[in-house]
């Protein structure tokens, strides 16, 4: 029996992988997929989905709505109990994955500087989640010039569902 499941290649390579609930997220560079762990579904004549017991580790696989993936920044990936955070640089959003799917959280008065500062493709893009403040942290380092001491610049801003917004610019610089 085959050990290996086939996806789509027009998704891109898996980048990372989060545990929701009793679905697997695959978050591929192009792509965010759900799958069944454990289960598979056959499909009724009517399209709806009956899930039975399989010895299959991943089961039926389906993509969210809309057209984002992780790119090739898995390091922005920041999971909590009810989101799942990360950023398509390729197309200029941060994005959250809840129960609702996933929705582009750059838009909520920020879509300007998303899009104009991700057009330069950052080197790196590093998310982090403060559990005690509830704001997931987005470290971007940009190449700036290759004769300075520093060659890179960095920034960090702050997203916080409890105000639905972009709270702050941060000074700190994760590791």
């Amino acid at each position: 029996e085959k050990i290996t499941k086939d996806l789509n290649p027009i998704y891109g390579s898996i980048q990372a992988l989060a545990n929701r609930d009793t679905k697997l997220v695959l978050l591929c560079e192009d792509k965010i997929l759900r799958a069944v762990t454990n289960k598979d579904a056959l499909y009724n004549a009517d399209g709806n989905p009956q899930l039975v017991a399989s010895n299959t580790v991943i089961g039926d696989v389906t993509p969210y709505q809309g057209g984002y993936g992780i790119g090739t920044n898995p390091e922005s990936l920041a999971v909590t109990p009810h989101n799942v955070y990360f950023t398509d640089t390729a197309k200029g959003k941060v994005l959250a994955l809840s129960a609702e799917g996933v929705r582009p959280i750059s838009d909520i008065g920020m879509k300007d500087y998303f899009s104009t500062y991700m057009s330069a493709i950052p080197r790196k893009a590093i998310g982090t989640y403060n559990a005690r403040k509830n704001e997931y942290n987005l470290t971007f380092e940009k190449y700036h010039h290759s004769t300075s001491v520093n060659p890179y610049n960095t920034t960090t801003l702050s997203y916080c569902e409890i105000s639905k917004g972009w709270t702050s610019f941060k000074s700190f610089i994760p590791e």
